[in-house]
Formats: C-alpha cells, sequence, structure tokens
C-alpha cells in the first residue's frame, strides 16, 4: 500500500443514506418552497454537478446551510437503523491493517457518523471523524488532515461518490479514488478523470496490489 492515509467520505460511500436523505429532503421541501424529488427522477440527478443539481431542483445556494443542518438533525433519529454499503465492512477492516491513519470526511454530522459506526462496529478502526457544513468546503480540510499528518500530497488517499469529493481532492492535489455505488453515476465522476474508479467495494483490494489497481479508463 502506498498510501499511509486513506480518508473516506460518509454518505453513499460507506453508509447507504441515499434513500432516508430524499424521504427527509421531500419532509423539508414544502417548507423550503421547493419541489420534491420523485424516486424516478433519481437516476437523471445522478449524473449532474451539485451547480447543476440545484439548479434543477430550483435550491438557492443560500438556503444550502440550513438545509443540511435540519437534515442531518432529523437523520440522527434513524442514522442507526441505515445498512451499512455491502461488503464495506470486510474492506475497511482490511484496509486498515495496511494503512497509518483512517479517518472520514463528511459533510454529515460527527454525532451521526459516530453512531452509526458504533451501530456497526466500525468506530474503532477510524482514528477521526472530520467534518464540514459546507457542501464545497473539502478541500480545505483535506489539507489541514494531510498537514496534520505530516503527509506527503501523493501519500493520502480520499475515497468518495460524488463530483464534488472529486474535485475537491483535485483542489486539494491530492489522489482520489471515486466510488460508484453512491450518488453521482459511474459516467459522470469518470469524466472527472480520478485516480481510480470503484464499482465494488472488493476493488479496494486492488490498492494493496499497485500493479493491478483499478486506475480511472480513459
Amino acid at each position: 500500500m502506498k498510501f499511509r492515509t486513506l480518508v473516506f467520505d460518509f454518505d453513499g460511500t460507506i453508509a447507504d443514506t441515499l434513500g432516508e436523505t430524499r424521504k427527509i429532503f421531500n419532509e423539508l421541501a414544502p417548507g423550503y418552497g421547493i419541489r420534491q424529488v420523485a424516486e424516478h427522477e433519481v437516476e437523471k440527478l445522478r449524473h449532474l454537478s451539485l451547480k447543476q443539481l440545484l439548479d434543477h431542483l430550483d435550491i438557492p445556494k443560500r438556503r444550502v446551510p440550513s438545509l443540511i443542518a435540519r437534515g442531518t438533525s432529523i437523520l440522527r433519529g434513524s442514522i442507526t437503523r441505515l445498512d451499512l454499503i455491502q461488503g464495506m465492512s470486510e474492506v475497511l477492516t482490511e484496509l486498515r491493517v495496511h494503512v497509518e491513519s483512517f479517518g472520514i470526511l463528511t459533510s454529515n454530522t460527527p454525532e451521526n457518523v459516530d453512531l452509526f459506526l458504533r451501530g456497526h462496529g466500525l468506530r474503532e478502526i477510524f482514528d477521526f471523524i472530520s467534518s464540514t457544513s459546507k457542501l464545497t468546503g473539502k478541500s480545505k480540510h483535506l489539507k489541514a488532515i494531510r498537514k496534520t499528518f505530516s503527509l506527503r500530497a501523493e501519500e493520502m488517499l480520499y475515497v468518495g461518490d460524488e463530483l464534488r469529493d472529486v474535485k475537491a481532492s483535485q483542489k486539494a492535489g491530492i489522489p482520489i479514488a471515486a466510488v460508484t455505488w453512491g450518488f453521482n453515476s459511474r459516467e459522470s465522476l469518470a469524466a472527472e478523470k480520478p485516480d481510480f474508479v470503484f464499482n465494488h467495494p472488493k476493488d479496494f483490494m486492488s490498492l494493496l496490489n499497485p500493479h493491478k489497481t483499478a486506475k480511472n479508463p480513459e
């Protein structure tokens, strides 16, 4: 393993929160004067960037922080009942053996992440949980994490399921592995040229053998 530190996004990457997030969004939408998201729309939304998503749903950017705060607060009531992405428990446990530090960087709250990980018996393998309430604030946090652990950029890998995760990592100059089982589609993620594209949790095992790593196809 060439990476000393692995940092993971939470929603959609480790926790299967998409369905519950849509449910909560639809509960809040009328109060914000924005429209709800029908289940049949989700696949179309998976191809959109953050800006395109906000425009498509007519969500003013100024309302986003409040939506996130209220949404994550409501999510706390159901977080322990949500599923782990199938196959991630075994993969996370195996990967932890091969790196010096393990963490999470999320737009969710540390409290929600902590409750979820404890409920699935995984809290002890993570050294830290870092959170940003800004949807586009991850780049700064990634740089801070790198400095905290005295890492060269190439010694740290961020793992996420959204286009904004890819863009944040690239802005921070840190390698990014995009997973295709979360919010954004494989096609949209691959178009941003992440360092790695993983279609199944077992693909992480290729990181242990650099000669077989699933790099992003051209």
